[in-house]
């Protein structure tokens, strides 16, 4: 029993010191980019040795990966959660937009990093997935739309991916450059919605 707790404690200690690198490296990203990160800064910032990040990642970009795995999650999270608040399809695409596009804006540089800039292949691999959840939770919005009737007949799964393509592309602009038009958001949501033949 004695072994059994100190392995447990083991084991939480190594999972605190993993999930403090990851927050000190998600940290970094909001702050430099992909292009300003170093292990030695992560491991800085966690508090811990350099050695210690390289036992938990054996190279930046499994570290990376693992930071565009947790953050591309918690925005998923997000906008599942705005989402799941609304009733149809076309304010469950406006919701997922706003709080996207919104989120994006207040940490440009975390989100141009997880969208757009240029970063190694294993966390570009990282990326696609991200994109991806986006894509798979719009089509399901778009297929129940589909269903009531609220919008016209077409493949969820196709105009998904065009929404997120359309929407992460109009953001990379506005996120390089740390300045979006009053009307960004709100232009997207029209765009969108016509897109998917919304009723005006």
């Amino acid at each position: 029993m004695v072994a059994y707790r100190s392995t447990e404690r083991v084991k939480a200690r190594l999972t605190a010191s993993r999930e403090r690198i990851v927050a000190a490296a998600i940290g970094i990203l909001a702050d430099h980019g992909y292009a300003g990160c170093s292990v030695a800064a992560v491991a800085a910032r966690a508090g811990v040795a350099t050695g210690s990040v390289y036992r938990h990642f054996p190279a930046k970009a499994d570290l990376f990966a693992e930071v565009f795995r947790s953050a591309g999650q918690r925005e998923i999270d997000a906008v599942t959660r705005a989402a799941a608040a609304e009733s149809t399809a076309a304010a469950r695409v406006r919701a997922v937009i706003e709080t996207f596009a919104g989120r994006a804006l207040r940490s440009p540089r975390l989100a141009y990093a997880l969208l757009a800039e240029p970063v190694d292949p294993a966390v570009e691999a990282q990326r696609l997935v991200f994109r991806r959840a986006h894509a798979a939770l719009l089509a399901g919005y778009i297929a129940d739309g589909v269903a009531d009737g609220e919008l016209p007949a077409q493949n969820p799964e196709l105009t998904s991916t065009a929404v997120v393509g359309a929407l992460a592309e109009a953001m990379v602009g506005p996120l390089a450059s740390g300045v979006a038009g009053p009307d960004t958001v709100g232009g997207l949501i029209t765009f969108i919605h016509r897109a998917l033949g919304v009723p005006s």
